[in-house]
């Protein structure tokens, strides 16, 4: 079992920045990849960022270039650093965390962080 608590989320306004963070516990020697994945009203989730354990990183073409993932081991955690917020970025952030791969994945969430961005 990994248990994941996220923080950092808030009303900013556009162009703003906003710093997530995201502390794993449990299991977390059987995490292979961690990442940050939103939701907005009426829209189905989706993957924003992601890491894995040998530090590569992934993100959406929507938010490359803006968005930074990052992690510390000795901390447990990840962070998803957002610059040059937009509108169309307000959503519910939730952090992720998968063991296993393919058919054998299995998903660990979060409570889910609320991110506004102000026009």
């Amino acid at each position: 079992q990994v248990q994941l608590v996220e923080s950092g989320g808030g009303l900013v306004q556009a162009g703003g920045s906003l710093r997530l963070s995201c502390v794993a516990s449990g299991s977390i020697l059987s995490i292979n990849a961690m990442g940050w994945y939103r939701q907005a009203p009426g829209k189905q989730r989706e993957l924003v960022a992601a890491i894995i354990s040998g530090g590569s990183t992934n993100y959406a073409e929507s938010v490359r270039g803006r968005f930074s993932i990052s992690r510390d081991d000795a901390k447990n955690s990840v962070y998803l650093q957002m610059n040059s917020l937009k509108p169309e970025d307000t959503a519910v952030y939730y952090c992720n965390a998968h063991t296993g791969w393919g058919h054998g994945r299995y998903d660990y969430w979060g409570q889910g962080t609320q991110v506004t961005v102000s026009s």
